[in-house]
């Protein structure tokens, strides 16, 4: 009796192609972001077809399949090599609530900024000394055009304080810690004053001239030193994304500073509270018709929703408490409070530009202040870093642009 025939998969005939066109399984995984077993149940369903090329081993799948299959909605996470989950002690995001190493935000709004600081950096850094002294400072804000920012000023003076720093690279607790502090006072000292007095005390006594030709009442420098608390670090924002990636490489401490500035600077991150403050101070005299005129366009109000909070974000509740009992900001709470009710809440961009607003601050006052206040969150996070094996940022590019024929 002759043998059972076996039954054999029988593949599509090998055609003769350079493979430049073609992707094999474990190239089309990663573009999907799936396992290659999930590639082979998309071809048992139909929704990618497998061909054989002479000379390449399994089956390869056309680059113009593979993509219509990505517009068409197959799940897509990062290519491998992406860190997509950081593992993180700073701070957590949960229920529309801030916590700082385990402790709200808002409750810690009323402690002292620079001890805020060493609470996230786990190291009591003693004060130090600006690495800039006047003249270099003098120096710096006579080059600059009149087209600069006080964050220009802030970006430049991180690099100045690098530059003459010849153990800019030491990652030691010790030395990071020390250097974070002098990063601090030099941004503060090079900032050009906005009244003829002279901050002495906390750091944000001392950044107030500044920032306001107000005088510095205790209730009003609160405010601006909430403000510098409430926006130390907010989790992995691209920011801070930018700045781990710089640690990553092993970048000195004023690198991943300039790093984390750099991603700040941009319309949808920092340049948002500058966005909020114009519309704001817009708004002030006649905020009914702003809204208005806001609602008709079906323009979204700068400073309003979030992407991470849902009901609240607890900056800004914390930031316009206080900026309230400060006193003297009716119009202002009168705006905010008209903005409020014809949205889903206020952010703490529109917080920022209240407080900017009220104490008679630039228009680049309140990114100023954004850029200052997270200098601490990245340094807390270029300590964790510095911990992970380096250079783990390292996704891998699907190229699917023009093959050589």
């Amino acid at each position: 009796m002759a043998p059972p025939r076996r039954h054999t998969r029988r593949w599509p005939a090998a055609i003769v192609h350079d493979g430049h066109d073609y992707l094999t399984t474990a190239q089309v995984a990663k573009v999907l972001g799936i396992k290659p077993e999930s590639v082979y149940a998309y071809v048992s369903r139909g929704r990618l077809h497998s061909v054989r090329i002479e000379g390449v081993r399994g089956s390869v799948f056309a680059v113009d399949d593979v993509e219509s299959l990505t517009r068409e909605g197959a799940r897509a996470r990062p290519p491998a090599g992406v860190v997509e989950r950081i593992r993180t002690q700073i701070t957590s995001l949960s229920g529309d609530e801030l916590c700082y190493q385990g402790q709200p935000a808002r409750e810690l709004a009323t402690a002292d900024f620079l001890d805020v600081a060493r609470l996230l950096w786990e190291h009591q850094v003693p004060p130090q000394h600006p690495p800039l002294d006047q003249d270099a400072t003098a120096h710096l804000r006579a080059a600059l055009p009149s087209t600069a920012t006080r964050l220009d000023i802030v970006r430049i003076a991180v690099d100045l304080a690098g530059a003459a720093d010849p153990m800019r690279y030491q990652r030691t607790p010790e030395a990071v810690t020390t250097k974070a502090m002098q990063i601090l006072e030099a941004v503060a000292t090079a900032l050009p004053p906005g009244s003829s007095s002279v901050g002495t005390g906390s750091y944000a006594k001392r950044l107030w001239p500044k920032l306001s030709p107000l005088s510095p009442t205790p209730r009003r420098v609160a405010v601006l030193n909430a403000a510098l608390v409430l926006l130390a670090d907010h989790d992995l924002a691209a920011s801070t994304v930018a700045a781990r990636v710089a640690a990553s490489a092993r970048a000195g401490v004023y690198s991943v500073v300039a790093a984390g500035l750099a991603a700040l600077d941009g319309p949808m991150h920092g340049g948002a509270a500058t966005a909020a403050y114009r519309y704001l101070l817009g708004a002030v005299d006649d905020p009914v018709s702003a809204v208005a005129a806001s609602l008709r366009a079906g323009e979204r109000i700068p400073g309003t929703g979030h992407r991470i909070y849902r009901d609240h974000d607890p900056r800004a509740g914390a930031l316009l408490g206080l900026l309230e009992r400060a006193g003297g900001g009716e119009r202002v709470r009168a705006a905010v409070d008209t903005i409020a009710a014809s949205t889903d809440f206020v952010n703490s961009d529109l917080a920022l530009a209240a407080m900017a607003v009220q104490f008679r601050m630039p228009a680049d006052a309140p990114e100023t202040v954004f850029g200052i206040a997270r200098i601490v969150g990245w340094v807390a996070h270029a300590f964790e870093e510095y911990e992970e094996p380096m250079l783990r940022f390292r996704p891998e590019g699907v190229y699917v642009g023009k093959r050589q024929s």
